[in-house]
């Protein structure tokens, strides 16, 4: 997608991912890989006018879905749910969110998935950079695992890094049953 064809809240949103998160030099991915690049985009979910914006375009984005909640692993995750449930709050069509832990608390509840899913929700599994899928992936098993008639409808991710290609992470996402869409690649950002 150019930037001519992005929709003004996507556009604003590329524009302060750009400001805030895109970082050149060297880093370690969590995948393993070293790259040239980082988009840390908790710079732009948890800045106020990121999450602002990021709230309003997934919230008109994800609409139609009829969605009961979204989520996705903590702490990624975090911002970007709480900007969608809150526009949600505001616009009067309630979507609740919740959160998946990396492994279930050792106390208390023991949960692995908190808040506010059960059986039968459709939901949208939210991420802020994809490089390869597998956190994701650990995500919607964790949520499958535990709420086994939960309707995971696709994935969400605001910055799909091309490892592999989008084409890539599609397919392995597919494997797994969940449909995946990016909303801004990191070609432009390059």
């Amino acid at each position: 997608m150019t930037v001519q064809t992005r929709s003004p809240k996507l556009q604003t949103l590329f524009e302060i991912l750009s400001q805030r998160s895109f970082k050149r030099g060297t880093f370690t991915l969590a995948s393993g890989k070293t790259s040239t690049y980082y988009m840390d985009g908790r710079l732009t979910t948890l800045s106020a006018d990121g999450s602002k914006i990021i709230g309003e375009l997934l919230f008109e984005h994800l609409g139609p879905l009829k969605l009961d909640a979204v989520g996705g692993m903590t702490m990624g995750a975090d911002p970007i749910v709480t900007a969608v449930t809150v526009e949600s709050a505001r616009q009067g069509q309630l979507i609740d969110g919740f959160l998946v832990r990396k492994e279930a608390k050792g106390h208390g509840t023991k949960k692995q998935v908190e808040g506010n899913l059960k059986d039968g929700d459709r939901v949208v599994l939210l991420e802020d950079v994809m490089t390869t899928g597998g956190t994701v992936l650990q995500a919607a098993q964790a949520v499958r695992q535990a709420f086994p008639q939960v309707d995971i409808v696709k994935v969400v991710t605001l910055v799909d890094r091309n490892e592999g290609g989008v084409e890539a992470t599609r397919a392995t996402l597919a494997e797994a049953g969940l449909a995946y869409e990016a909303l801004l690649t990191i070609e432009a950002f390059l």
